[in-house]
């Protein structure tokens, strides 16, 4: 059980501080600035929202689907994660075309047993 849940905290709250408050915008930019001087070779810009696009890249990457990646991220809908994020799922294309010769190559087999067997 990690430790978020076993203080009591609502699933709803996501980030809290030493006073089971939940932390403010500015206090989280605050904060965001002081771990970007600590951290070696983090980009000067660095934000928290940054951590949000690194989640969901190591979700997809990691093979989970758009459902998934949407709810971690508490997205309204699919449509907004796969706006975001569409380009960093594998493409299918491959998987489509293998799928297609696969149904020709079994479609043709199919006549030319049914030739044999007609003559």
């Amino acid at each position: 059980m990690s430790a978020h849940v076993q203080a009591g905290y609502s699933a709803e709250t996501f980030l809290t501080d030493g006073n089971r408050e939940q932390v403010g915008p500015w206090k989280l930019e605050r904060a965001m600035r002081n771990a970007r001087s600590k951290v070696e070779d983090l980009p000067t810009g660095f934000r928290f929202h940054d951590l949000r696009h690194f989640l969901a890249s190591l979700l997809i990457a990691s093979g989970a689907d758009v459902k998934v990646v949407q709810a971690r991220l508490r997205h309204a809908s699919a449509k907004t994660t796969l706006d975001t994020y569409g380009h960093l799922w594998p493409d299918s294309d491959e998987s489509t075309q293998a799928a297609i010769d696969a149904v020709l190559a079994a479609r043709t087999e199919l006549r030319q047993n049914q030739a044999r067997t007609a003559r």
